[in-house]
């Protein structure tokens, strides 16, 4: 569970109700089914129209996919890959094609395989960078989807506010129909603006974040492949991998070599 992405929604509900507590309180005032109606299935139905329905269809699947977390251990990647190395160094990259069953990251698994086959290094690092490129687009799709749902949240928003001022000005006859007609007009907007800004464009952003951090991943285990495959020393590929680090990071996986060789 990514608790970034909970406690955010929490707080935005949170910041909500105490805006309203202290404002009246009159929840009720705030709370129009027709105007709901509009805004969400409207936005939703827009953004079916802009994207092929194998992404569309998904959009909640992938705004609940932002609730999860992927297990990243960047210290573990490289304890792992340098192990790796030692062992190919010591026995010959086909001595790897045993420890290929334990491995349960599809990518790496796909690259070692490749190299117990004897595939042509820049064969190899084509092959997995398109795997890389369409794992990318992936997430680009998913995060397209919700950009689009954040843009079409506050139009259709909009849109409940004109239908509401129209009906509105057909009753202008009745000065006390204008005050609550007029709030109603309004909160159609108002959802709009939270979908928007609340859930859909931060959810999108967390999609795009969490792309970068996995293509990094994926690109320090082609990196360590490719080392293996040719022979590096395995205290050169550590470093090589290492370098991919942030320094929080770096000091973590110096902190646990430290641990292990003591």
């Amino acid at each position: 569970m990514d608790l970034a992405t909970l406690m955010g929604l929490v707080l935005v509900i949170a910041a909500l109700f105490i805006g309203i507590l202290t404002g009246g309180g009159d929840f009720a005032a705030f709370i129009n089914i027709p105007s709901l109606f509009i805004t969400v299935v409207g936005s939703i139905a827009a953004t079916m129209v802009a994207h092929p329905k194998d992404k569309a269809f998904k959009i909640v699947n992938i705004m609940l996919s932002t609730l999860k977390e992927p297990k990243l251990d960047h210290v573990s990647l490289i304890q792992t890959m340098v192990s790796f190395s030692e062992k190919a160094r010591r026995e010959g990259l086909l001595s790897l094609e045993e420890n290929l069953e334990s491995i349960e990251d599809p990518f790496m698994k796909k690259a070692l395989q490749l190299v117990v086959d004897g595939t042509d290094p820049d064969l190899l690092r084509n092959m997995m960078e398109t795997e890389m490129e369409l794992f990318e687009e992936e997430l680009d799709g998913e995060r397209a989807v919700l950009e689009s749902a954040g843009a079409y949240a506050p139009a259709f928003g909009m849109i409940g506010t004109l239908i509401g001022l129209i009906q509105m000005l057909k009753s202008l006859n009745d000065p006390e129909t204008l005050g609550p007609s007029m709030a109603v007009a309004l909160i159609t907007t108002l959802y709009g603006a939270i979908l928007a800004n609340g859930v859909f464009l931060p959810m999108a952003e967390k999609i795009k974040k969490r792309r970068d951090i996995l293509v990094l991943e994926k690109r320090m285990i082609l990196e360590a492949v490719l080392s293996i495959q040719a022979g590096e020393n395995p205290r050169i590929l550590e470093e090589k991998l290492k370098s991919f680090l942030p320094e929080k990071e770096r000091q973590a996986y110096e902190a646990a070599s430290q641990e292990a060789t003591a």
